[in-house]
C-alpha cells in the first residue's frame, strides 16, 4: 500500500467512525468500531473492516444497516474530504478479533492443563 492509500484509509475510518457516531441514528447499529479500511489502488473502492459486539443476529443486523447506509457515508466522505472521485464503500466483518480471542483461550487452557504423564501432582 502506498503512502497515499494508506492516508486515505485512515481518514476515511476516522471519518466513517465519526459519521457513526455523531450522524447515522439506525436503531440497528448496535456498538460498531471501524476496524480497518482497505482502498484499492484506483482510490475509488473502499472495503471497511467493522467489530460489531453481540452474537451473530446483532452482527447481522449492523452490517445490514451499514449497508443499506453506504450513500449516507458516499456522499458525506466525497464532501467532507473534498475527494475529486465518488468511493464505493463496502463494510466487512472483521473476525480477527474473535479469531485473536480464540487463541488466547486455547493458551491459556494449555497453560492450565496438566502436562500428560505429569498426573497433576506435585513433588
Amino acid at each position: 500500500m502506498t503512502t497515499r492509500t494508506e492516508r486515505l484509509s485512515d481518514l476515511i475510518r476516522d471519518e466513517v467512525s465519526r459519521l457513526i457516531q455523531r450522524e447515522l441514528h439506525d436503531p440497528r447499529v448496535g456498538f460498531v468500531t471501524i476496524t480497518g479500511a482497505d482502498v484499492s489502488p484506483d482510490l475509488r473502492n473502499v472495503r471497511l473492516f467493522v467489530s460489531v459486539l453481540g452474537d451473530e443476529t446483532r452482527r447481522q443486523q449492523s452490517l445490514t444497516a451499514l449497508n443499506g447506509a453506504r450513500g449516507f457515508f458516499q456522499r458525506s466522505l466525497f464532501k467532507n474530504l473534498r475527494l475529486r472521485n465518488a468511493l464505493n464503500l463496502a463494510f466487512r466483518h472483521d473476525d480477527s478479533i474473535d479469531r485473536g480471542q480464540r487463541i488466547e483461550d486455547l493458551l491459556r487452557s494449555i497453560r492450565t492443563d496438566p502436562a500428560p504423564g505429569d498426573g497433576g501432582e506435585e513433588e
